[in-house]
């Protein structure tokens, strides 16, 4: 059963010093392919830290892991690093501005059973409901 949340993409102090470290190190991997949950939330969905989840909306779709983002996190509210994935997920719509949204993204997540996306969808995107 999937959920409706809002995402919002951002930097932490892990994502700056591991983003200077390379991107092809495994604290920078870590960082942009963990989305961070409110406990709450992972409670009502059934996950727990290290579990796969898939996270869609109008623009694409990833598969990345979870864990508690604390009582940090509001219920309802999910983080992740910019990165690939976030990336994935952000419209390249400006509304003329030149910089597109990146911040409070409406998306779909539910818990990853391994079944239904393969590299191929996750790199062009793709369900836009939250079926």
């Amino acid at each position: 059963m999937s959920e409706q949340f809002i995402l919002i993409p951002g930097r932490t102090s892990r994502h700056g010093t591991s983003i200077c470290e390379g991107k092809d190190k495994t604290a920078y991997r870590e960082e942009i392919n963990t989305l961070l949950v409110n406990p709450d939330d992972m409670q009502r969905l059934g996950l727990a830290d290290g579990d796969r989840v898939r996270m869609w909306n109008n623009v694409g779709q990833v598969v990345v892991s979870c864990k508690s983002g604390k009582e940090e996190l509001p219920t309802g509210v999910l983080f992740i690093s910019y990165g690939d994935n976030s990336s994935r997920l952000m419209s390249g719509e400006t509304h003329g501005t030149g910089m597109p949204d990146s911040k409070g993204l409406d998306v779909y997540l539910e818990k990853y059973c391994g079944v239904g996306l393969n590299e191929s969808d996750r790199m062009i995107g793709g369900a836009t409901d939250g079926k």
